[in-house]
């Protein structure tokens, strides 16, 4: 097959999406698949062999830290020239109307991916309000296709409510030879520690963005004196987060890669994820591969990871109280090794195949129906 990919993120960005799209990419490659990517132009030009068409990107004002493409006729080029069996819409919004819209006119199979909950991110940049339009232009953009994936059965019934149609979980999956507690280095722990290895590490790993919720942690660091945190990621709020962390033992050390992410997850004792706007949250997997226990926000997408008390904790996020509560359980050795062994054992079979097998599957499947509905139309 021939598969064009339109996304809003692609590499040099990390982040769940990037992430997933990158491991699918390689297995399709080598299960002999032509692929083609258009993405905002943020100086990549190929990816494991396939091209990279970059559109011209920019800042929005109020979230300087990424680049996003806006709608863009050479789409409709670059459609046409590749010439695709199937096109897929990843986080359809800003470039990803163009990959809809001009889909869409020349009637090529379409599958769109919903990653991330845009309407609820609007609350943290004072354009709660205006979620409603968010909503709206999202489920258009959407419905034109033929097929949409999401990330987790909870988020498929929020958009089944709001009116999505043709809905369908996308698998989760993770990197269970990258992430792996033989990662685990001494060298890496006292970094992170800043030298206090005999604390309890904690670790966050994620975008530094007002919606996650990050300020949460400074609590447990406040009232314990046997934690210590390492804020591992980069983005619009570090500044105020650097400041909010002043004299606790923190670390920041901006974007890891790679095996040193990796060695930075396995060098932990607990992974904490404060954010409710995730619709998966890749991190977790990563964190629980690992060998940690996960200490999350009680949502719908963390409860179908995380089973509190069997593989990690889940706190009230609405109670200020809870979050303190629940990590200091983890003071106990016995309790957080017992959580870790567990974790470990949950996402041992999660690798990526699965999900690139099941993705595949779906592009035929949705370019086989739309040529049937094709010839019955000539008919």
């Amino acid at each position: 097959m021939k598969i064009l990919i339109v996304t809003e993120t692609f590499l040099p960005s990390t982040d769940g999406i990037v992430t997933r799209l990158t491991a699918c990419i390689r297995w399709l490659h080598r299960d002999g698949h032509e692929i083609q990517i258009i993405a905002p132009d943020l100086g990549v030009k190929e990816f494991d062999g396939a091209p990279v068409k970059g559109i011209p990107a920019f800042a929005f004002p109020f979230y300087r830290s990424k680049k996003f493409a806006f709608p863009n006729r050479r789409v409709k080029k670059y459609m046409m020239e590749f010439d695709p069996d199937v096109v897929h819409v990843v986080n359809p919004a800003v470039v990803g109307y163009s990959g809809v819209t001009y889909a869409k006119k020349l009637a090529i199979p379409m599958v769109a991916s919903y990653h991330t909950n845009i309407p609820q991110y609007m609350a943290y940049y004072n354009l709660g309000k205006l979620d409603w339009i968010m909503w709206w232009f999202m489920k258009k953009m959407h419905n034109a296709a033929d097929l949409n994936l999401c990330t987790s059965r909870t988020v498929l019934n929020e958009l089944e409510e709001k009116g999505f149609e043709r809905l369908h979980v996308w698998k989760r999956g993770v990197d269970t030879e990258t992430f792996h507690p033989k990662q685990a280095t001494a060298e890496m722990r006292c970094r992170l520690t800043n030298g206090q290895d005999h604390k309890i590490l904690l670790i966050y790993v994620g975008r530094l963005a007002a919606e996650k919720e990050i300020e949460k942690i400074r609590d447990v660091l406040l009232i314990s004196d046997q934690f210590c945190l390492a804020i591992v990621g980069d983005g619009p709020h570090r500044k105020e987060l650097e400041i909010y962390f002043q004299d606790t033992h923190t670390v920041f050390t901006g974007f890891l890669h790679g095996n040193e992410l990796a060695s930075a997850f396995a060098s932990a004792d607990v992974f904490v994820f404060p954010s409710t706007t995730e619709t998966l949250g890749l991190v977790i997997m990563e964190a629980m591969a690992s060998g940690l226990p996960v200490v999350a926000a009680e949502s719908g997408p963390t409860k179908e990871q995380v089973t509190d008390r069997k593989n990690g904790l889940l706190y009230d996020s609405k109670n200020p109280e809870s979050f303190k509560q629940t990590i200091l359980q983890l003071e106990d050795k016995n309790f957080r090794q017992q959580l870790a062994q567990q974790a470990l054992l949950d996402v041992a079979d999660l690798g990526w195949t699965a999900v690139a097998e099941q993705i595949r599957d779906l592009y035929k499947q949705v370019a086989e129906a739309k040529t049937v509905d094709s010839y019955q139309a000539m008919d």
